[in-house]
């Protein structure tokens, strides 16, 4: 008589996975399955809760650089009085539209996506798990599904961007990292030099300066910052004045339109958009040599994202002589702070580097397609959405001249298009290909160094519609929904054992 083995274990199977609970992932789990009505699916998180940048970035201050109404969803008006909000507020928003929904009960947190294989004889995506519990203990599971969507945005959540100082281990001060702010810091009553000149810098300064003896920005050269309302008056006497989701539409509607016209001025007449932001900087300031010296970059508006700061709180904090920029480059650490090339000392207690975000590959999962790895850089993007080489694939990302939601959402409804699509026709998968050659562009066209440091691992862009990312909510609302799926999706047969990936070259 022989011992009777145990039953394997089956793999779980779901028609959809989602990565990342963030503010997208969350969002796309909505449009699921209010237009995808009876699909399963799941959404896996690594990290022990959702919400993504919103749970994870705690420093001082951390706020939106997007007005609510047009970063929240559009089937969740925002209620809050501020336009402009804190990441406390963003952060309650997301989890109480995943409580509504019943999103939240679909999250799987501590589980990280760290192998997706799709299977050409089975049609569907293995996913290789890494599931971290409260304790810490790990294991790794299998999973399949048929669509895989990544929504876990572009940046690396695990490291930031941190160059390294000169002399930075002689300093007797203590320097901090804003991605992994430290619960216990105390700098009040200290000095503090924040190092950067990004959204984070700005954020921080006025800040940090509430309670701190001083604040120094130290930037290495200028970037266009421009003084925004943190409540919108014209939203206010809007939702005075209608029922909260009309309201809701006409505020978005409003500001997306004036997001988009301040943007194509901005790249259509650059001297006088120069103008108006040194203009609205100098009427703070009153003072055209700090204005000259510290806020008037050598590159246009929007060649580089534009920094608000609500209620010109970074301006004030000057005025009031809690903070200063210095625009100057590091020469080494001292013990009391950080000498510059110009021989000048600023001493400090505290040091935050505030250097930027590194870029990573949608979470950093590395694709493959029959156990061969699908070299990222080497495919085009469709619609935004899609890439070359593999099927049933989709990642969300935002815009880069407005409020990422506005896309995120445009994309997801996209998903669930070609799902149903997919149904429709009775095809198993399908798989972006161009027609002709393409030209190609980066993804993200921007000058910002953090973009230009890691943008050659990301897929490319073309150089025309349905290939080309563009920036224009306006065009994109008009036409991605209505793009017809059977000129640029081809069907990807099950039956085939060898895959014919897609080439754009």
């Amino acid at each position: 008589m022989t011992d009777a083995k145990p039953a394997a274990t089956a793999t779980e199977h779901l028609d959809v996975v989602i990565v990342g609970a963030g503010l997208s992932g969350v969002g796309a789990a909505y449009r699921l399955q209010t237009e995808c009505a009876g699909k399963s699916y799941a959404i896996l998180e690594s990290r022990a809760a959702m919400g993504g940048t919103w749970d994870l970035f705690r420093y001082p201050g951390i706020r939106s650089d997007s007005d609510m109404f047009t970063l929240g969803y559009p089937f969740k008006p925002w209620r809050d009085a501020k336009s402009i909000a804190d990441g406390p507020s963003i952060l309650r928003y997301i989890e109480e539209t995943a409580r509504e929904f019943g999103i939240d009960r679909r999250i799987r947190y501590g589980t990280k996506v760290v192998s997706a294989d799709w299977s050409s004889a089975d049609a569907h995506w293995r996913l290789t798990l890494e599931h971290r519990d409260a304790e810490g203990n790990t294991e790794h599971r299998e999973l399949t599904c048929g669509f895989l969507y990544a929504c876990a945005g572009y940046y690396n959540y695990d490291h930031g961007h941190a160059p390294e100082f000169p002399g930075a281990a002689e300093f007797s001060g203590q320097m901090v990292y804003p991605q992994f702010w430290p619960k216990d810091i105390d700098y009040t009553g200290k000095r503090v030099v924040v190092i950067g000149s990004g959204a984070t810098a700005v954020t921080l300064v006025p800040a940090m300066a509430e309670q701190a003896e001083h604040v120094t920005m130290l930037q290495r050269s200028p970037t266009w910052i421009s003084a925004v309302p943190g409540r919108d008056k014209h939203a206010d006497k809007i939702r005075e004045l209608l029922p909260p989701n009309l309201a809701h539409r006409v505020i978005r509607t409003k500001n997306i339109l004036f997001s988009i016209g301040f943007y194509q001025y901005c790249r259509r007449r650059p001297e006088s958009a120069r103008n108006l932001l040194t203009g609205f900087a100098t009427r703070i300031l009153k003072d055209e040599k700090v204005v000259a010296e510290h806020f008037t970059p050598s590159y246009n508006p929007w060649d580089q994202r534009l920094c608000a700061v609500p209620d010109a709180d970074f301006f004030k904090a000057m005025k009031k002589g809690k903070a200063e920029v210095v625009t100057d480059h590091i020469e080494t650490f001292v013990p009391e702070g950080i000498r510059l090339k110009s021989g000048k000392v600023l001493e400090a207690d505290v040091v935050v580097s505030a250097t930027g975000l590194q870029l990573l590959a949608f979470g950093g999962i590395t694709p493959y397609v029959d156990g061969q790895p699908v070299d990222l850089a080497e495919q085009f993007v469709w619609q935004g959405a899609m890439l070359t080489g593999l099927p049933n694939f989709a990642v969300c990302i935002g815009y880069t001249n407005a409020s990422w939601t506005l896309r995120a959402d445009l994309t997801s409804r996209l998903v669930c298009k070609v799902i149903n699509h997919l149904d429709r026709k009775g095809y198993p998968a399908v798989v972006p290909e161009p027609k002709g050659t393409l030209d190609e562009r980066p993804l993200l066209d921007l000058a910002s160094g953090y973009i230009q440091r890691s943008i050659g691992d990301f897929p490319r862009q073309g150089d025309r519609h349905p290939w080309k990312v563009r920036q224009n909510y306006l065009l994109d609302s008009a036409t991605t929904l209505r793009t017809d799926l059977n000129k640029t999706l081809a069907p990807v047969r099950k039956a085939r054992t060898e895959p014919e990936l897609s080439s754009a070259r």
